[in-house]
C-alpha cells in the first residue's frame, strides 16, 4: 500500500497549497460561469493595461481535464520541495515559482509581439491563454537539469523520464490537445532552463517578498485603472506633473479613501 495522502501533503506543503488554490479558482469559475476571456492573457488585453491577467491567467483553468492534467503533473513535480540537499527545497520552490509565473507570462507576450510585428501573424493578437502549464513546464525543465534520474508520474499510471519530459510533454500535448499553447509551454521551458543553468539566480526571501509586493501593487492598480473591479476605497487621479507621484489622504468624511496619481507603465489556448 502507498503512503497515506496526509503525509504526502505535509511533505509538499507549497505544492499542495497551489493545487488547492487552482482547484478553488476552477470551482469559482465554474460556479460563476466565468469565461476564459475574462481571466486569460492576450496581447491586446496587455496593451490595454490589463496587467493583472499575468496572474489570473496562470491560476485559472476552464475545463476539468485541463485542471487535472496540470495538477497531476504539478503534484509529481512537488518532489522538488524535498530536494533541499541539492539546492532546491521549499524556499527555492516558492521563490522561483514566483519568477516562473511572471517571466513566462512576459515571455509569452514578447513572443506574441514578435509574431505579430515581424511576421504579421495577426491571429496572435487575439489569442487568449489560460492555465498553469507555463510553470509546470518550467519546473519539469529545472528538475530535468538538476536531477535527470527522476521520473514524472501523470495520472498515477503514466511515468516519463524527467530528462525528456519537457519536450515529450510539449509534443504530446500539442498533438492530443489542439488548443494547447505551444508558445506558452515553450516559454515555461525557456525560463526553466534559464533558472536551472544559473542565468536567472540570486533569489532569496528578501527579493521574493519585494517582487510579491510589486506584483500585488501592479495587480491592484491595473484592476482599478481598467475598471475591471470597482475598488471604491482607492482613487487614482492625475496631477499636473505626472512624473511626480503623490500619495495623500482625502479630506475628512471619507477616511478610507487613498488618493494616488496614475503611475505610467513605461481564439483561446490552454497553458
Amino acid at each position: 500500500m502507498g503512503r497515506p495522502l496526509v503525509f504526502e501533503v505535509l511533505e509538499k506543503p507549497a505544492t499542495s497549497c497551489i493545487i488547492g488554490l487552482c482547484s478553488a479558482i476552477w470551482f469559482y469559475i465554474q460556479k460563476k460561469n466565468v469565461g476564459y476571456s475574462n481571466v486569460g492573457l492576450s496581447y491586446e488585453a496587455a496593451l490595454d493595461g490589463h496587467h493583472w491577467r499575468l496572474i489570473t491567467s496562470a491560476f485559472s483553468h476552464i475545463s476539468v481535464i485541463h485542471l487535472v492534467f496540470n495538477m497531476s503533473a504539478l503534484w509529481s513535480l512537488g518532489v522538488i520541495e524535498k530536494l533541499g540537499h541539492i539546492g532546491l527545497g521549499v524556499e527555492f520552490y516558492l521563490q522561483y515559482t514566483l519568477v516562473l509565473v511572471v517571466l513566462s507570462g512576459v515571455l509569452v507576450l514578447l513572443l506574441y509581439h514578435v509574431l505579430i510585428q515581424k511576421f504579421k501573424l495577426e491571429y496572435f493578437r487575439r489569442v487568449t491563454a489560460v492555465g498553469y502549464s507555463c510553470v509546470v513546464f518550467g519546473w519539469m525543465t529545472i528538475l530535468a537539469v538538476k536531477q535527470p534520474s527522476s521520473k514524472l508520474n501523470l495520472f498515477g499510471f503514466l511515468s516519463l523520464p524527467i530528462s525528456f519530459a519537457p519536450f515529450e510533454s510539449l509534443i504530446f500535448t500539442s498533438i492530443i490537445v489542439p488548443q494547447a499553447s505551444f508558445i506558452g509551454h515553450l516559454s515555461g521551458i525557456i525560463v526553466g532552463y534559464s533558472i536551472a543553468w544559473g542565468l536567472i539566480h540570486g533569489m532569496n526571501n528578501y527579493w521574493a517578498v519585494s517582487i510579491l509586493g510589486w506584483i500585488i501593487l501592479v495587480f491592484v492598480f491595473s484592476l482599478k485603472q481598467t475598471g475591471t473591479v470597482d475598488i471604491s476605497f482607492i482613487e487614482i487621479e492625475h496631477v499636473s506633473d505626472s512624473t511626480l507621484p503623490t500619495i495623500g489622504f482625502p479630506a475628512a468624511g471619507n477616511g478610507r479613501t487613498l488618493q494616488m496619481n496614475a503611475l505610467p507603465f513605461g481564439a483561446s489556448e490552454f497553458v
